[in-house]
């Protein structure tokens, strides 16, 4: 008597991702480095295709696209990823950042990540001008709304967004950090206006708000001294970590969070209560 082969089930070829993200598409601005690399590399090990966003430096593009290819010969075979270099501030950088999405991966894209952002200088208000203004704004609370205007086109019902704020946007950030903790802030508020907005379409839109997490960004622009002053005052007594900020950010994209909306989630080891 001939048997019918058995049939392969579906999602078991050596290539396919496995995970709770699988078949999702993800773009993450700012995803080459620190915390953007770390949210990355977590959606990617979750199954998701993963865009990387760089704006100038292609090195860390490519060392976050080599972290994810290593997932293939690990424990979980993770998504696929590629690197877009755009300045998403800017229009042009965002329309471009979407059509090579497209292109790679599909129509849709599923789950947003803003990252993007930066302090540029710390600088007091008599050092400010209106240059510098635009320049941080646009860093941080411009390219949110470009990036998310256009990705919103292709966001099937249920998809899911998470912006980045910070700490500094409920405390007013450190010496001549005004103006990034300022644009943190509309981040904030943006999320909850876009949280609205996008209800009925079922599109959940959240923020990740971290305190000091060991990143480029304080070894920039944070002195050594006050960096181990604001661990001792931290209750869990240390900075936090990329990873522990890209299982947050994960979390927030992924359905175990299908009735998280409009929220600010602080993450900074209890330093600030909001």
């Amino acid at each position: 008597m001939n048997k019918e082969p058995a049939k392969e089930p579906a999602n078991t070829s050596a290539n396919a991702p496995v995970g709770e993200l699988a078949g999702k598409v993800a773009i993450v601005t700012g995803g080459a480095r620190d915390i953007g690399r770390a949210v990355s590399i977590k959606l990617a090990s979750l199954g998701a295709s993963v865009v990387v966003n760089y704006n100038s430096n292609k090195a860390n593009a490519d060392e976050t696209l080599a972290a994810i290819a290593a997932l293939a010969t690990g424990p979980a075979s993770g998504g696929r990823a590629i690197a877009v270099q755009a300045d998403v501030s800017k229009s042009a950088g965002t329309t471009h950042l979407v059509a090579e999405t497209v292109k790679a991966f599909g129509p849709q894209i599923h789950i947003l990540v803003n990252v993007a952002g930066g302090m540029v200088a710390r600088k007091t208000i008599a050092e400010q001008d209106e240059a510098f203004f635009d320049l941080v704004m646009g860093i941080n609370f411009k390219s949110a709304f470009l990036v998310t205007k256009a990705v919103s086109p292709h966001m099937p019902d249920g998809g899911a967004i998470v912006n980045f704020s910070s700490q500094a946007a409920r405390d007013g950030g450190g010496p001549g950090a005004s103006f990034y903790a300022a644009s943190k802030a509309a981040v904030s508020n943006y999320t909850r206006s876009l949280a609205k907005e996008f209800a009925p379409r079922k599109i959940r839109v959240n923020c990740v708000a971290p305190g000091m997490i060991g990143t480029h960004f304080h070894d920039t622009f944070t002195k050594p001294e006050v960096r181990a002053k604001v661990a001792g005052m931290t209750p869990l007594g240390r900075e936090g970590r990329p990873a522990e900020v890209a299982e947050l950010a994960a979390f927030l994209a992924s359905d175990r969070a299908s009735f998280i909306n409009g929220e600010s989630v602080e993450i900074n080891g209890g330093i600030f209560f909001a």
